[in-house]
């Protein structure tokens, strides 16, 4: 699995009793408990939701090599917003920050690695079919989500990707030339994304009714 797959995490079937849980209890677990210490704002309950969300890991019996691996990127992020909170004078919020992130990221993960993508997208559209009649479209809200899924993962991964090249050639201290590959690499990436989806028909409403028809029918 490449190091940009591994942050959300793909499908894994272990047979784990998350596994057998319906899609809507785990989104439902998973929204609740991270909105729960984001909004409550205690440190002790975001180290509980870090705990609760380990445990889940290993409950869904995912190797612990891919449940708890947090990558250079997001571990320079959660250490530098941490960091900040120590200097301002206010370690316990950042203690509280860096562990409602880390504990997002792997309850993220419990769904990601238990559920398929297709019917956590499914899913998305089956909750906001209802809101169609206000205008808004759910099927391509399910495909937005379904796009940010790969595309964030891959921008990370184009990070790491770039910065192993720059230090391979001794340019490791040239901004330029580690922070301008990767935008050269998000435009192409944007780009072949795009044309794939025209390809396929998913740009505009009448074909994105024939998509809803056919999921229907299934």
């Amino acid at each position: 699995m490449q190091s940009h797959d591994r942050l959300f995490g793909l499908y894994l079937d272990t047979h784990s009793p998350l596994h057998r849980l319906s899609v809507g209890w785990k989104y439902l677990i998973v929204l609740g408990c991270t909105l729960t210490a984001l909004v409550v704002g205690r440190w002790w309950l975001s180290l509980g939701l870090v705990g609760l969300a380990a445990a889940l890991l290993l409950l869904a019996r995912v190797p612990p090599r891919l449940a708890f691996w947090l990558g250079w990127g997001f571990s320079m992020m959660v250490v530098a917003i941490a960091s900040y909170q120590f200097i301002v004078g206010q370690p316990l919020d950042g203690v509280m920050l860096g562990a409602n992130l880390v504990g997002a990221l792997w309850l993220t993960r419990v769904l990601t690695y238990t559920t398929p993508a297709s019917v956590l997208i499914d899913a998305l559209i089956s909750v906001t079919t209802p809101l169609r009649r206000f205008g808004f479209p759910s099927e391509r809200f399910g495909l937005a989500v379904a796009v940010m899924m790969r595309s964030i993962p891959y921008l990370v991964g184009s990070f790491s990707t770039v910065r192993d090249a720059a230090r391979a050639r001794g340019l490791e201290r040239n901004w330029f030339a580690r922070v301008t590959p990767v935008v050269v690499n998000a435009v192409a990436y944007a780009q072949r994304t795009g044309d794939a989806l025209t390809a396929r028909g998913l740009g505009d409403e009448e074909d994105n009714g024939r998509y809803a028809e056919r999921r229907e029918a299934r």
